[in-house]
């Protein structure tokens, strides 16, 4: 992919476009891959990725496609970065304006709660579909939490199965995984996840 001025560009403010390359420095050390190893993979110079992750340099809209396709997140998520309140921006992330997640799994959808994805842990709003379910374990590098705010949901921690209800808890950490609505209504979650993996 080359870098030429023809390419249509993000053009996220000062503000925003720091916090998208917050976010895309986070993306790629979640993932474990270096600057080599993302830059070979896109046909870009590491000096060019590493001016995009201090906000020095803005990747057009080709690049964040590229960069989204790559690290297997949502477009969405790269966007949404602009607060119409500077002071809250990095900081307060107001109902309407959450940053969609996507899934491959059907019967997920999730919105980022937290600014951004370079703290310590993200976490995320997550509406379960009834009856949806996740059939194979995940695994991940990560310790997590969740709290049910609505409806039922059962979560399959290290083989054992966890029947919850509005209120309940949970938390583990770098363990197989799966999750079910058993339920006929949607089931709500709040998801903490450390380190981000979105």
């Amino acid at each position: 992919m080359s870098g030429n001025a023809t390419q249509e560009a993000a053009s996220p403010s000062a503000g925003a476009g720091r916090l998208l390359a917050g976010d895309m420095r986070a993306l790629r050390k979640a993932r474990g891959l270096t600057l080599a190893e993302i830059g070979a993979r896109l046909g870009r110079s590491v000096g060019w990725l590493s001016q995009v992750e201090r906000g020095i340099s803005v990747p057009s809209i080709r690049d964040l496609r590229a960069f989204a396709e790559l690290l297997g997140v949502p477009m969405s998520l790269l966007f949404g970065h602009d607060v119409p309140n500077d002071a809250e921006r990095g900081l307060v992330v107001r109902c309407g304006r959450r940053r969609a997640l996507g899934t491959t799994e059907s019967g997920l959808v999730e919105e980022l709660l937290s600014p951004d994805l370079g703290g310590s842990f993200e976490m995320v709003h997550s509406v379960f579909a009834p009856r949806a379910e996740l059939l194979e374990a995940a695994l991940r590098d990560t310790e997590e939490a969740g709290y049910v705010v609505a409806g039922r949901f059962d979560i399959e921690i290290g083989g054992t199965w966890h029947a919850l209800g509005e209120g309940d808890s949970f938390r583990f950490a770098r363990t197989p995984f799966r999750w079910r609505n058993p339920g006929i209504v949607p089931a709500v979650v709040i998801w903490v996840v450390s380190p981000p993996v979105y």
